[in-house]
């Protein structure tokens, strides 16, 4: 019993730990890891749920990422990659976690903790980039081609584990009704990771996340508590941080940066619209791949995109087939967040808000990046499914993964 709780713990931490940080296939093992490390916990499932609960969800995913990613982009490798990780994170949740809450509280706490080690070794890589990075290829087993940052390759990724990061455990210190000093303990540790993660996406994410909880947690009262935020913030700005940015990697002085202007993402949002008038019905029903569209317009060189995936995937789909095959994804998790919203108070959930929240904030973290729900990025998918499986879970006793 001892070496199969062993065995348990080991293999979900590293189900979790290639789930995280986006690990597929890596420059020494060419195998799935989602598939070598989830598939084996099926065997362990002590108390699944009685059937598959994610049929539709599944047969929607497939539709989309086979007209997305074969017929729109004629990418069968990220077809097969994206599939195999959905899939495989939907038998843990299904099999493995199934009805036990002790199985997926533990689950979810593993997960958060793997994101606070990728922030920590974000802000070491800081001061010690000749020490951090080698140890960063190490562990995720391929060339990192951005630093500063976490455990992830570019630091566009590494946005969404700033923005779920950030956004979980902020809504999480309030829901859980810990006292003033640790609110700003937790308050403070967010501003740090979003200050030196050098992601205007994730901050504006984890600003619209926390500001939307706090406005329906508190309604009038939450006015008092963002000024007073606002004015913190802004004297920090003006007696700290103003004039000490130039010469540091911080989300500030990327901002000045020269590249930061490069690419106006509202002008290519705005090219990306004209191609949706051109083709309204969307590429994949005239034949045409968005290289086709794109190869003459300056403001899309060497394949860029306008860096907003529901913008690309309406593009390609459709407004028609696209945004419904959005609202039939997103339809249960938006039915449930609706209603917990509307029991906020009489509902004893704190960590489920907290989910809602920080996957509320890594969706609106893809209204600027490509990457997001149907490509698995970051966290996507693992908070997709928590949230899922929630009311699935009830307690079952004291052990935490072997029921």
């Amino acid at each position: 019993m001892e070496l199969k709780k062993l065995l348990v713990y080991c293999f979900v931490i590293f189900y979790l730990y290639v789930l995280a940080f986006g690990i597929f296939m890596t420059e020494t093992v060419k195998i799935p890891a989602p598939a070598v490390f989830g598939l084996p916990l099926i065997f362990f499932a002590g108390q699944p749920a009685t059937r598959f609960l994610y049929y539709k969800e599944m047969l929607f995913f497939i539709t989309a990422l086979f007209l997305y990613n074969i017929v729109g982009m004629n990418d069968y490798r990220s077809f097969f990659a994206t599939l195999i990780t959905i899939f495989i994170c939907a038998l843990y949740f299904n099999y493995f976690v199934g009805s036990s809450r002790s199985r997926f509280v533990a689950s979810i706490v593993l997960f958060f903790l793997l994101l606070m080690v990728s922030m920590i070794i974000m802000i070491l890589d800081h001061n010690y980039a000749s020490i951090i990075d080698p140890i960063r290829i190490a562990m995720l087993d391929e060339q990192v081609k951005q630093s500063p940052s976490g455990l992830s390759i570019t630091q566009f990724t590494f946005g969404y584990q700033v923005a779920a990061f950030t956004t979980m455990i902020l809504v999480a210190a309030f829901t859980f009704k810990q006292n003033l000093l640790i609110k700003l303990v937790v308050l403070c540790c967010c501003l740090v990771c979003v200050y030196l993660g050098m992601n205007r996406s994730a901050f504006i994410s984890f600003c619209a996340a926390t500001a939307t909880f706090l406005i329906i947690y508190y309604r009038y009262k939450a006015v008092f508590l963002l000024i007073i935020t606002i004015l913190v913030c802004f004297a920090a700005y003006t007696y700290m941080l103003k004039d000490n940015f130039d010469n540091k990697n911080n989300i500030l002085s990327k901002n000045t940066a020269k590249e930061a202007n490069d690419f106006n993402r509202a002008d290519l949002a705005a090219e990306n619209l004209k191609i949706v008038a051109n083709y309204p019905f969307g590429l994949i029903f005239y034949g045409k791949t968005w290289d086709e569209v794109t190869y003459r317009n300056p403001s899309f060189p060497f394949g860029l995109s306008s860096h907003n995936a529901y913008l690309m995937f309406v593009t390609l789909l459709g407004p028609f087939l696209g945004l419904g095959l959005l609202g039939a994804i997103y339809y249960r998790i938006l039915s449930l967040f609706w209603n917990t919203v509307k029991n906020i108070h009489k509902k004893n959930q704190p960590l489920y808000l907290a989910l809602f929240f920080s996957f509320f904030a890594i969706s609106i973290n893809a209204l600027s990046h490509n990457g997001w729900l149907l490509s698995v990025d970051g966290p996507t998918i693992f908070l997709y499914f928590a949230i899922l499986q929630y009311n699935v879970t009830s307690d079952t006793g004291n052990d935490i993964l072997l029921a």
